[in-house]
């Protein structure tokens, strides 16, 4: 297993500003219009974008949402868990690695609440190396960032993992 600071530096990743580190891989040539996305699209989107994303032990991903699918592939390093806030389904989690009760690749779908952490009890030089993939490509313009305390009060049973997560 390659060390985290090695992947950073062999992947060229710079700071997320959820929280860990990533670097832009692709990007489709070939796009879609916003009238062809449906409600909530505005302009056109590469059909698919995929990063390189790197978590150390004590980051988070910060709870946000996107307009599309996000598929998560776990590449390098200890699992990872994928929490999640679903309207319709409530809480639901991912342990995402390659370890016995795990799995490789998930899918986050478009509009649900998402954050990452670190399994709890790793080392403090612990990391995780993933990849994500976002069709209709990833646009800052169908990004939401959470308010803790909004979503707290629309899922009150993981109030206290919101603002755990919110305060790292």
């Amino acid at each position: 297993m390659t060390s985290n600071s090695n992947w950073i530096e062999k992947l060229n990743l710079i700071p997320h500003p959820e929280g860990g580190f990533y670097r832009e891989t692709y990007r489709a040539d070939l796009s879609l219009a916003g009238t062809v996305l449906g409600p909530g699209f505005q302009g056109s989107r590469a059909v698919s974008t995929a990063i390189y994303y790197l978590l150390e032990a004590g980051q988070v991903l910060k709870f946000h949402r996107i307009r599309s699918d996000e598929l998560w592939h776990f590449y390098d390093g200890v699992p990872l868990v994928i929490h999640g806030l679903d309207e319709r389904k409530g809480y639901f989690n991912f342990r995402l690695g390659r370890l016995e009760g795990t799995v490789p690749q998930v899918v986050i779908p478009a509009g649900v609440w998402f954050a990452a952490e670190i399994e709890p009890g790793c080392s403090d030089d612990d990391f995780a190396l993933v990849g994500c993939t976002v069709s209709p490509g990833f646009d800052f313009r169908d990004f939401e960032m959470a308010e803790p305390h909004r979503l707290a009060s629309q899922f009150p049973g993981q109030a206290d993992l919101i603002r755990r997560i919110s305060e790292k």
